[in-house]
């Protein structure tokens, strides 16, 4: 079946049927069902660690799952993340800076409150709290947008890469590293808000929708605030921002229904600051609207690129491997590429978007 059947709303899927008439979702519960007891015996903890909080909901204060975060802390994957952290010169620097060694960390079972974090995480906060943050002025032109230090207004919105401000707040609350500032990252988040609900960075004068890329991480960071705080402003913050996605379907323009950018149909894993399906999927799995009507041909479009043999495929990267610090190098790998390779991270993701979404 292609590709487009999904993207027109079609779930002919549903129906069809393997060779001997078993339907395909039965057989696929079968297939996943196997796929699932052999992740739990995967090399890596972290994945294990994905599977049972993500995928079988398994209570993250039980002792099994706690046993495993004492693994995943040991790894080799987490000894060669944590070896990098004084390497890179920027907290920023993609994709060995300590903004995304923490990322990283956040997503692959870290034990929250490790207190030998907190000189990274006030490293990170004293990053992106720093007074420039502060300092507004109006801007005309692209040209003098990029003139002063701080944060240009155009056309009575603020372009600022927000997604930043969002992710570390985000996998602060995440790796248990909270503290009164992460209010200050709240406040700014909200102060940049676009009418629409998201954020974009853009310094085209014309640019009046907000940015994919630049809301889902702010979204998903507030949403986890509102969570952690019982912050009633950030919960409907992250509401107003999830209009920005549902109301396109996650990956249609709204003016014509056609894609808004290839990329947003492939997978990849990591996600760092771009944007897919998958990732706008696990956004509304965060605030609680994966069953939403308008995610169902997102998730169909997810299911159709599950492999024959189980699992699902990280079809493009953002990433090379490397020891040295380099723009776009991380100092792991993250599992293979390629369409008819299963790719565990992309894997455990997808079948934790789609046990949310009822679809297991």
């Amino acid at each position: 079946m292609e590709l487009g059947s999904f993207v027109n709303g079609r779930r002919d899927v549903d129906v069809a049927r393997r060779p001997g008439g078993l339907p395909y979702n039965v057989a696929r519960g079968m297939k996943r069902g196997a796929l699932v007891d052999a992740l739990l015996k995967h090399d890596d903890p972290s994945v294990r660690w994905r599977v049972l909080v993500r995928v079988l909901g398994e209570d993250r204060k039980s002792k099994k799952v706690k046993a495993v975060q004492e693994q995943v802390r040991r790894s080799p994957r987490v000894r060669a993340l944590r070896g990098s952290l004084h390497l890179a010169k920027g907290v920023y620097t993609k994709w060995q800076g300590a903004h995304w060694i923490l990322t990283a960390l956040a997503d692959i079972g870290y034990p929250a409150g490790d207190s030998s974090l907190i000189p990274i995480r006030n490293q990170i906060l004293d990053c992106w709290l720093r007074e420039s943050f502060y300092q507004e002025f109006e801007a005309r032109t692209k040209a003098d947008a990029y003139k002063k230090d701080g944060v240009p207004i155009m056309q009575g919105r603020y372009r600022r890469c927000a997604s930043q401000q969002g992710n570390a707040l985000h996998f602060l609350i995440a790796l248990g590293l909270g503290d009164q500032r992460l209010e200050k990252l709240v406040e700014r988040l909200l102060h940049w808000q676009w009418p629409d609900g998201g954020w974009n960075c853009d310094k085209d004068p014309g640019a009046d929708n907000s940015s994919f890329m630049e809301s889902l991480l702010p979204m998903r960071g507030l949403a986890a605030y509102g969570r952690e705080m019982r912050s009633a402003k950030a919960k409907d913050s992250a509401l107003r921002a999830s209009e920005v996605f549902l109301t396109r379907g996650l990956f249609r323009k709204r003016s014509d229904g056609t894609v808004i950018h290839p990329e947003f149909l492939q997978l990849h894993y990591p996600l760092y600051w771009h944007y897919d399906i998958l990732g706008g999927l696990k956004g509304m799995v965060d605030i609680g609207l994966i069953r939403d009507s308008r995610c169902a041909a997102a998730l169909d479009i997810l299911e159709q690129k599950e492999l024959r043999g189980g699992g699902w495929p990280a079809e493009k990267r953002y990433y090379k491997v490397s020891s040295k610090i380099e723009l776009h190098a991380d100092c792991v790998d993250w599992g293979g590429t390629g369409k008819k390779r299963m790719n565990e991270w992309i894997t455990t993701d997808a079948m934790y978007v789609l046990a949310a979404a009822g679809r297991a």
